[in-house]
């Protein structure tokens, strides 16, 4: 909603109330502003609306998470670099649904920002792999499917993967 850089000098002009605050003998008022203070640095780093969209997306609620991403106007200056790393990984998800060209856009691009959680980014691998195979690339495929498999470390996505190499065996 408002542009990362925003949101730190809003979090220091809170601090530096909590500051003056506390110097004028209202400790409790300062306590309470540095907490406040703290929301503002939390969403500088987990952006409000990307939260929005996942949470939205465990509903299975593509509309609305996608009404969520669409009110980030433009990612590069709205958002960090693991932030935009979300933004094109909930875009390609959505998109591999309807245009499984644009997601695979949206899912390299990602990969290429960065994911924190492997979880995340063997997800996106293991897209990419069925991109891949819908599109006949079997080595290409084959690669995103080990690289998703090492990245699976609690072997959440175990299934799908040996789902898609027995698809592979086929083409």
């Amino acid at each position: 909603m408002y542009n990362k850089n925003i949101k730190l000098v809003i979090a220091v002009l809170i601090v530096g109330w909590a500051v003056w605050q506390i110097i004028e003998g209202y400790i409790g008022n300062g306590i309470m502003l540095i907490l406040l203070s703290l929301i503002f640095v939390f969403l500088y780093f987990k952006n409000e609306l990307i939260l929005l969209a996942f949470l939205r997306l465990r509903k299975q609620d593509f509309e609305g998470a996608r009404k969520w991403l669409d009110k980030i106007k433009n990612p590069e200056s709205a958002l960090t670099r693991k932030q935009q790393g979300y933004y094109n990984y909930l875009l390609g998800i959505m998109l591999s649904q309807t245009n499984i060209t644009q997601a695979e856009k949206y899912l390299k691009r990602a990969i290429k920002l960065g994911l924190s959680m492997n979880q995340d980014l063997a997800v996106a691998k293991l897209n990419l792999a069925g991109i891949a195979m819908t599109k006949r690339r079997k080595r290409e495929a084959q690669t995103l499917l080990t690289e998703a498999k090492k990245l699976d470390k609690h072997n959440m996505l175990k299934d799908q993967i040996t789902m898609m190499k027995q698809q592979m065996k086929k083409i």
